[in-house]
């Protein structure tokens, strides 16, 4: 059976509106997938559907479709989507509309059950905004056998929309574990869209025409093995590089958990098979969890900031002066954050200056809203010299806090709305292993003894890859280098305990190393420097995507032999 190409054309909520025109008019593909849903869109969802029952989902597939639909059905490509959000059934029904208006006899299909929110209390999740169960990818398996078009789901794992499209087309059963885990790594590396084709990538300057990047495809095997490509004459590059990239991103370990598989990240062998080839094999895959990881949102309060701008000598006084000048109006979590961005002796203002960022939070929206922000103006000719603020005072807003849950997988309906009304219920993944086995962190493997020789400090980058992201209010950074020779040096260089110096933020912190040799990669888990989630911290950075960065920019002693 011939291989199955599936095209990623959504990386979130809000990516590049042509990406599906883009993708038909590039050449074959025999199905796109779209991944619209991440935890801090699933808030907005939630904030959405609260203002509309009848929203919730997400509005930007919708308007895709009406320019691709005709062309999709027309060239028989299948189209899964977990654009559904919090309200799978209305964006059906949309399409269905559509379908109709535009005289496209589309078959459309939906998952749901996901949705626990009526629940939330039995379960032991409190009153939350929402709470969505991660599904699978067999009632997404299911609706494509059934004939459906363009299969909508709500909370599915990001990689579920490319396991359910392979497993339908080459017949998977649900104990084939390999296979299942191949086409989740597929899954994991196209799923952000162009982050897999140069986009966020740590050698950026060797990506040729990033103007436009192509979108990538997943060419997948009958064996879950699967080559990384992209539509010829698409901007962008895929190597073995971001390919690495995209592997390591947000991820939780050696042992990468999904509702219908354990991926072996550590199994994963790359080999570069031309220009814009990647292949992907070897991956090992083992029986899923009993649970199923729960999205939780909840409203946090309101929030508030207020950013004062210090210029030229005496920035700490400055500083100190505006916290005893609010120390009285200010509730208690407020956060301080001082920023000396100012250079000695500089050439410009914007250079000599630091900023102070002062968020507050709390239930009362007028206490922590304009209560707050205007006291920052009313004595402004009784701060500091130079005073001025970097925005004029503004009202509070609510945030979000997100928490993960674990819920029983036979606590969790998995049900599919077939193009002719019906419906099916999906049962859990037989073979299931606690989750307490199935996540157990394997040991580190074996690396081969790293030879010290002479060395020259200089940052980490000028030999070695990041890519770092976030998980709720863990962080990840997974760092690689592409020659086999320095492997054992990163290896025995990058500890936990280098990190935490390097990183000074993470210090106190719980940090967990994962090795992954056959990528040249290290895997670091930050728990808990994001606190509560992107929607509630007052980091800079709330969502690590520049924390790898960061480290790349600090100094090791790298040996002279790699450079």
């Amino acid at each position: 059976m011939s291989a199955l190409k599936i095209a990623n054309a959504s990386g979130f909520y809000g990516d590049r509106l042509s990406a599906f025109q883009e993708i038909l008019d590039g050449g074959p593909v025999d199905v796109i997938t779209g991944d619209y849903l991440a935890e801090l869109t699933m808030l907005i969802l939630g904030r959405d559907k609260a203002k509309d029952p009848d929203g919730g989902y997400a509005k930007t597939f919708l308007a895709q479709m009406q320019g691709c639909l005709a062309s999709v059905v027309e060239r028989k490509i299948k189209v899964v989507v977990n654009a559904g959000g919090l309200n799978p059934a209305g964006l059906s029904g949309k399409l269905r509309e559509l379908s109709v208006s535009l005289g496209v006899p589309a078959k459309i299909a939906y998952v749901h059950g996901d949705d626990l929110l009526a629940r939330a209390e039995e379960l032991g999740f409190g009153s939350p905004l929402t709470a969505n169960a991660y599904l699978g990818g067999f009632g997404i398996a299911r609706a494509l056998a059934a004939g459906a078009d363009i299969v909508v789901t709500g909370r599915v794992t990001d990689a579920s929309l490319v396991v359910g499209a392979a497993a339908a087309h080459f017949n998977w059963e649900r104990t084939d574990y390999d296979r299942i885990a191949g086409a989740m790594a597929a899954g994991h590396v196209i799923e952000c869209g162009t982050q897999a084709t140069g986009g966020n990538y740590a050698f950026f300057d060797r990506i040729p025409d990033m103007h436009r990047a192509g979108f990538p495809i997943a060419e997948i095997e009958a064996d879950g093995s699967a080559v990384i490509t992209k539509h010829p004459g698409t901007g962008g590059a895929v190597t073995v590089g971001t390919v690495t990239a995209q592997l390591v991103y947000e991820i939780t370990g050696a042992r990468y958990a999904g509702p219908d598989a354990i991926l072996r990240m550590d199994s994963i062998q790359l080999a570069e098979l031309g220009r814009d080839r990647v292949r992907l094999s070897g991956v090992r895959g083992e029986a899923p969890p009993d649970t199923l990881k729960v999205s939780l949102n909840q409203l946090g309060g309101f929030r508030n900031e207020v950013s004062f701008v210090f210029t030229g000598l005496d920035i700490e006084k400055k500083a100190e002066l505006v916290r005893s000048q609010l120390a009285d109006v200010v509730p208690d979590g407020t956060s301080w954050t001082l920023a000396r961005t100012d250079h000695p002796d500089a050439e410009t203002e914007e250079t000599a200056s630091a900023i102070l960022h002062c968020v507050v939070r709390g239930p009362d929206p007028k206490r922590v809203g304009r209560a707050f922000s205007n006291l920052a103006v009313q004595i402004g000719l009784a701060r500091y010299p130079g005073f001025h603020l970097t925005a004029p005072p503004g009202d509070a807003a609510p945030y979000g806090v997100y928490l993960p849950g674990f819920v029983a997988a036979d606590q969790v309906p998995h049900l599919v709305d077939l193009p002719d009304g019906s419906e099916l219920s999906i049962e859990p993944a037989p073979g299931r292993v606690p989750a307490e086995a199935a996540l157990a962190k394997l040991p580190e493997p074996a690396v081969a003894a790293f030879l010290p020789g002479p060395t020259r400090q200089l940052p980490l980058g000028r030999i070695a890859a990041a890519r770092s992201g976030d998980k709720g209010g863990d962080a990840n950074i997974g760092v690689w280098v592409e020659d086999a020779a320095a492997w054992p040096w990163l290896a025995d260089t990058l500890s936990v305990a280098a990190l935490k110096r390097l990183l000074p933020e993470t210090a106190e912190l719980t940090v967990e190393r994962h090795v992954l040799p056959n990528l040249f990669a290290v895997n670091f888990v930050i728990r808990g420097l994001l606190g509560e989630g992107v929607a509630s911290n007052s980091r800079f950075d709330p969502q690590a995507k520049a924390l790898g960065e960061w480290l790349r920019a600090r100094t090791v002693e790298v040996p002279e032999e790699y450079l």
